[in-house]
């Protein structure tokens, strides 16, 4: 798929009109509008999103129809919650550190440096506790979140020059997600979160040095790969980086019983398809990149040791300021000490012994 024809239409705009809690109904059918923040037509990001909404109709008969507008096309890209909030939208689809602005415990429903993969985050979400403390903390802005799947492993970066030791970060410009780009301050980037649409033109003007988006897919898709041929993996920053489906909740409270199981359903059906699309159509793209000259590189270990430390400072602060924070990080780390233990014994085993 071609960069331009997904880039389209996702210019930034303005919140539309709101809507009443109740849900909008035309021809004895239920409507509702879905922005998501990324280009719907992106693999990946914006399959998940157009995968849930035609499974929504599919399993109610069209009782429940949802209008996907992509990023900027209702609302702008990381306005996607405040929307669902305020009722300009009933449903929406995003990730949910970017409103981590409101309350910083979000991070943990998406990913945070050195933290969970994919399976071990879904895990903790179903079986931890996880999902509780999600609905917990969205309950007090009126919100409903679903997990809708992740994205595995991300790249930790593009870069136009080598990264051979901690100071060749200082005083980068680049574009950086999540409390990663938080420990990357602390080395002296210029961390800068840009919404996706924006990324290319950013780095290719040379606004930024660096980049990251998400992996092989998407990156090449966006065509990160036409600026530098050098990517560092994997993302400290994002082990396995989490979609969410986010429902305003009085309009869930308004459906009927099964229309809200299908709902959920769906979400989690999407879930399974996500995961599976981004393992499978990264390795292809990875592939493809190598053989255009792409060399994908592990940044030095006095980085990740620099990185680590960072991280942990960044942590530390969040959890003195916010008490939420502390109690969502402690059910985190609960499974994440054990989970790694089980992770290095059994599935790093398997890696080392297949390789």
């Amino acid at each position: 798929m071609e960069r331009r024809k997904f880039l389209q239409g996702a210019a930034i705009a303005g919140a539309g009109v709101a809507i009443t809690s109740a849900p909008a109904i035309a021809s004895g059918k239920i409507q509702w509008k879905l922005p998501t923040s990324f280009p719907a037509k992106a693999p990946g990001v914006g399959t998940n999103v157009t995968s849930f909404a035609k499974r929504v109709e599919a399993m109610s008969g069209g009782r429940l129809s949802l209008k996907v507008y992509s990023g900027g096309e209702l609302v702008p890209p990381f306005a996607v919650e405040d929307a669902v909030q305020k009722g300009t939208a009933e449903i929406g689809h995003s990730t949910p550190y970017y409103s981590a602005g409101k309350n910083s415990a979000i991070h943990f429903f998406s990913t945070v440096p050195f933290g969970m993969t994919a399976t071990e985050h879904v895990a903790w979400l179903r079986h931890g506790g996880g999902q509780e403390l999600w609905d917990e903390i969205y309950a007090e802005r009126g919100l409903k979140g679903f997990y809708s799947g992740n994205s595995g492993t991300q790249s930790g970066g593009w870069f136009k020059k080598e990264i051979n030791s901690v100071k060749d970060l200082s005083g980068l410009n680049m574009r950086i997600a999540g409390l990663g780009g938080e420990a990357m301050r602390k080395l002296g980037v210029n961390a800068i979160l840009l919404p996706p649409p924006e990324i290319f033109p950013a780095f290719k003007s040379g606004a930024i040095d660096a980049a990251e988006w998400v992996g092989p897919m998407l990156d090449q898709a966006f065509g990160l790969n036409k600026i530098t041929d050098l990517c560092y993996t994997p993302a400290f920053h994002e082990p396995g980086a989490a979609l969410e489906i986010v429902v305003n909740k009085d309009a869930f409270n308004d459906l009927p019983k099964d229309l809200q199981a299908i709902v959920e359903e769906a979400a989690r059906a999407t879930s399974v398809e996500t995961l599976a699309q981004f393992d499978y159509f990264n390795t292809q793209a990875m592939i493809k990149l190598k053989e255009k000259g792409v060399q994908f590189k592990e940044f030095p270990e006095d980085v990740i040791t620099a990185l680590k430390g960072a991280t942990a400072e960044v942590m530390d602060d969040l959890a003195k300021e916010n008490p939420q924070f502390a109690k969502v990080q402690k059910s985190y780390n609960d499974f994440l000490t054990p989970a790694t233990e089980y992770a290095n014994l059994f599935q790093g085993a398997i890696y080392r012994q297949r390789s």
